[in-house]
């Protein structure tokens, strides 16, 4: 999350330009370091939201609905009473820090109107929100530091407020871009972190990005970094700096391989990536990425204990082959078993009480023979030959039963690593409830635990192949069987990638199937499985007449015949299909 000096100053620009002039009327404090300002400016309301956690810090307009405690915390009520009702006279990101500085005058029980700062540091784990006076002497901050976690930077009530040290480092206005260009090429390292040592404000995100706009490899190191190349850097550094100083952002926010995984934002077009979206505002760029990851937090935390009793599953089950395939390796002589016992009968004549070993023509072999066997001394030669028919049988009864039981548990395996996947692939609580609900019905999951209220249904995803035909692609094993034995007419192309837990997906094609549409598919049908992150997948591909579930078979297994196999790379349905929305 690369909220750096340079995303730190468009978000100040952006408040300067929307909130200065604004009434505070409200203010609130929904999570520890969470705070909500309400601001009326230009007959606009707008929410600004202030984050100062270690994982998430941040300062932005937000269109996010957050609940407001009933009891509001301590530092909260302090803000209420020095600056609700004030008015921001402006904010400034001072030399391209990751602080945001929020001055609001506002008065006091006296009538007396003063300035007050909002100090608002965005600095990973030593991120803070604070409350300073108009003399510079801090009211509060919403942590405390002391001298035991440091000695040079207190932040505590009446201490004076002082800017972190100050880094040696050029702000990209000031930068003589020809000598700089001239001077790295001494420098040891690769060119993207001489850049993140030298110009203030660029994060490693942004620093990559500007040598990708150059053409140059970030990690390759200056010195052997061609003339051209470095010159066309200072070019491009130029041009940011001409954007970033009259204000002409581009923010984005990159997405993912996957459908909907945002992974990055920041203020300037990541060009660098394949897949980003544009926005009109740096605060919309950064609301919506931590929209997003909030979405996929609920969603993780609502799968994490059904994730935790997959797990335990298979961990049994793995076990449990581990010794189902001991028994058959330890039980696969028992025919020579029989033979002993055989022969020992077939000799008894030659064969005396007393004896310990013996060695007998083996008939059944085309050849002339012998194999040695051991004997119990202390039986007849009757009893020896009981004694490895007893051995046989009961090796025979080991041997069938774990064969069974390999099967069994092999089947059942398959099916829990299925669940997991489609687990971590959830992307909405309804497939995550319905999963819950397989594996309740399963008897993973106790009867007892069941929760009020029927979830509701999620649906498969749907996209056009080139040729027109639509795709449909099974997110979890209620939609697989849903798709394959309900859905799919007995002429549909039905696709899953071979031996790997994935979806079903079904292609309606009435006739032949074009050869796009069937690499498409299988395409998809390599993306949506556990192989997504390999090379050189097999597709199985058949008609949905030929597949059929197994009497007491579990959600999503099925067997199929009359198939052939296609391999192809997975793509992502962005890439593989392009402005084909996903329903």
């Amino acid at each position: 999350m690369p909220f750096d000096g340079v995303v730190a100053k468009a978000v100040a620009d952006e408040l300067n330009e929307k909130i200065s002039g604004g009434r505070i009327f409200k203010i609130y404090q929904p999570e520890k370091y969470t705070l909500v300002l309400h601001i009326r400016s230009d007959n606009n309301n707008y929410k600004l939201l202030m984050n100062c956690s270690a994982n998430s810090a941040r300062i932005h307009l937000t269109e996010l609905d957050l609940e407001n405690p009933s009891s509001p915390p301590m530092f909260c009520m302090l803000l209420r009473k020095h600056l609700l009702g004030g008015i921001v006279s402006g904010v400034e990101c001072p030399g391209y820090e990751r602080i945001i500085n929020l001055y609001v005058e506002s008065s006091d029980e006296l009538g007396d109107k003063s300035t007050k700062k909002l100090a608002i540091e965005v600095m990973g784990r030593h991120s803070n929100i604070i409350l300073v006076n108009s003399s510079g002497k801090i009211i509060d901050a919403i942590k405390h530091v002391d001298q035991d976690i440091n000695r040079i930077r207190e932040i505590m009530p009446a201490r004076t407020y002082i800017l972190p040290p100050a880094q040696d480092k050029t702000v990209p206005s000031e930068l003589d871009y020809d000598d700089f260009i001239r001077s790295i090429v001494n420098e040891p390292g690769p060119v993207s972190r001489i850049l993140l040592n030298k110009i203030k404000g660029f994060s490693p995100l942004l620093c990559r990005e500007v040598c990708y706009r150059a053409g140059i490899d970030p990690d390759l190191p200056a010195k052997d970094t061609e003339q051209e190349k470095l010159m066309a850097l200072a070019v491009v550094l130029k041009d940011l700096a001409c954007s970033v100083e009259s204000k002409k952002y581009t923010p984005s926010v990159v997405i993912d391989s996957n459908l909907e995984k945002a992974v990055d934002f920041h203020a300037v077009l990541l060009t660098q990536y394949g897949a980003f979206q544009e926005y009109d505002s740096i605060s919309g760029a950064i609301d919506n990425f931590f929209r997003y990851s909030a979405i996929k937090e609920h969603i993780r935390s609502k799968s994490n204990d059904l994730i935790k009793i997959v797990k335990q599953n298979i961990e049994r089950c793995e076990k449990k082959i581990n010794i189902h395939v001991s028994t058959v390796d330890e039980n696969s002589n028992m025919e020579e078993l029989r033979l002993f016992g055989e022969l020992i009968t077939a000799n008894i004549h030659m064969l005396r009480k007393g004896m310990t070993r013996c060695r007998l023509l083996n008939y059944y072999e085309p050849e002339e023979t012998y194999v040695e066997i051991e004997l119990d001394e202390n039986l007849t030669p009757q009893q020896n030959a009981q004694r490895y028919f007893k051995k046989y049988n009961k090796a025979k009864s080991a041997y069938s039963y774990a064969t069974e039981q390999l099967k069994i548990a092999k089947r059942e395996l398959d099916y829990l690593e299925n669940v997991l996947f489609n687990l971590e692939e959830a992307e909405s609580a309804e497939e995550v409830e319905e999963i819950r609900e397989e594996l309740r019905d399963q008897g993973y999951i106790h009867k007892s635990n069941r929760r009020p209220g029927i979830p509701r249904k999620s649906s498969p995803l749907s996209f056009k192949s080139s040729d027109g035909y639509q795709i449909w692609i099974g997110r979890n094993n209620r939609q697989n069987d849903e798709l394959s034995l309900k859905f799919a007419k007995p002429d549909d192309l039905w696709l899953h990638s071979k031996n790997i837990p994935g979806s079903h997906v079904i292609v309606r094609v009435p006739g032949p199937v074009p050869e796009k549409t069937l690499l498409e598919a299988a395409t998809l049908a390599a993306w949506f499985s556990k192989a997504r992150n390999s090379s050189k997948v097999q597709v199985d591909y058949t008609r949905a007449k030929y597949v059929r579930k197994p009497s007491g078979a579990k959600p999503g297994m099925v067997v199929y015949v009359n198939y052939k196999t296609v391999i192809v790379d997975p793509v992502s349905p962005e890439r593989l299909l392009p402005g084909n929305g996903v329903s």
